[in-house]
């Protein structure tokens, strides 16, 4: 696999939900392998199907082969695989830039249901009532059962301004409620930093272009007030950029890998902190939960790998794959899943997620001020 540098470690379609692949991504060229001597019965399939089906006038080859993608797709069970006609493949393209147009929520197939990984804090879909594990059972009366995680997000999709309906299971609730959304420009920082008792409270959101810099911004405030830890704050992060996650690893470890790709040629590629970013060595502790997923769960699993932090909170979402994008000559393109993800202790993140050293029930603890006494009584 060649070295990504925009690659999205998850989410990425920046979709009006603030994307949501949560998967890494990157642009792909030809694939090394073409099997096209294996075609040969569905290319017979289809010259019998021109040459002989009786109501000619319905054959379509355009859709004829975008079902036939599709059906290969469905065949594969993996909710990160898609097919984009043109349109969504340009979509597709986008980076995480840190502002979109949508209804600012992060969303992944979870147990085969489309699920609200974190609403961005006063964006069109938190002031609907749409709250962190929510259940969307349909988008505009469609049902989301069949749905991969890409045409959830492209049904969503949509220009500012204009509503989209969603019928939401809450947690906890028997009955599903029918909310209105009306899709905005939404504006988020990466990066949110908060001093509490001496301690600095950083928050990540997702990883961004903005990361890096907010990150290093937050980092030389928290030094200048002499903070004495830090509570790195990955609760419902659910991904971004590989770049910007080595990029924040590096300023919590000296050296070493953040993650391994493994591919389907089982090639493995390490991706190693940079050796040239300031690092503080101020006592961590790092809060997840079920919904910290992709990029979040490859960062927790170096901090802990390497003993630079304790994890605290639950088990996170176990999302560890890389997904490409691949264009046809149509224009329309492949979401692929290519590859999976270690921890440089060698540790599957998909499917399994990274398992705290501290488990927390938040209904009973803060956790950050469970953090905070943590820390305080390690000095």
């Amino acid at each position: 696999m060649s070295k990504i540098t925009k690659t999205a470690l998850s989410i990425i379609v920046i979709a009006i939900i603030i994307l949501a692949f949560i998967a890494g991504y990157t642009l792909g060229g030809q694939p090394s392998y073409t099997p096209t001597d294996n075609l040969g019965i569905v290319e017979q399939a289809w010259t019998f199907i021109f040459n002989d089906y009786v109501e000619k006038e319905k054959l379509d080859a355009q859709k004829l082969r975008q079902a036939a993608i599709e059906g290969m797709i469905e065949e594969l069970d993996d909710p990160y695989t898609s097919y984009l006609e043109a349109d969504d493949y340009q979509m597709g393209v986008s980076s995480l830039e840190g502002e979109f147009n949508g209804i600012g929520a992060h969303v992944m197939v979870r147990d085969e249901q489309l699920t609200v990984i974190a609403p961005i804090a006063d964006s069109p879909a938190a002031r609907a009532g749409i709250m962190t594990g929510d259940i969307i059972l349909a988008i505009d009366g469609i049902n989301t059962t069949d749905m991969s995680l890409m045409d959830a997000v492209l049904q969503i999709r949509g220009p500012r301004g204009t509503p989209v309906t969603l019928l939401i299971l809450h947690q906890g609730e028997a009955e599903p409620e029918e909310i209105e959304v009306i899709r905005d420009k939404i504006e988020i920082s990466s990066v949110n930093l908060e001093m509490k008792e001496g301690i600095a409270h950083i928050s990540i959101a997702h990883f961004t272009e903005r990361t890096d810099q907010e990150l290093s911004q937050a980092l030389k405030s928290i030094k200048e007030q002499g903070a004495t830890g830090i509570i790195l704050d990955l609760r419902s992060n659910p991904g971004g950029l590989l770049d910007a996650v080595i990029n924040s690893a590096s300023y919590f470890l000296p050296a070493g890998t953040v993650v391994d790709v493994v591919s389907n040629e089982n090639k493995l590629d390490s991706f190693q902190v940079h050796s040239d970013y300031p690092v503080t060595d101020l006592p961590m502790v790092v809060l997840v939960d079920n919904y910290s997923a992709s990029g979040s769960e490859v960062l927790a699993g170096a901090l802990q790998d390497y003993g630079r932090a304790i994890i605290a909170g639950n088990k996170t979402f176990g999302k560890g794959s890389v997904n490409v994008l691949r264009e046809l000559s149509d224009g329309s393109g492949l979401y692929i899943t290519t590859a999976r993800w270690l921890t440089p202790g060698g540790r599957l993140i998909e499917g399994e997620g990274i398992t705290p050293d501290y488990e927390l029930d938040f209904n009973e603890f803060d956790a950050v001020q469970w953090a905070i006494d943590y820390l305080k009584n390690q000095r």
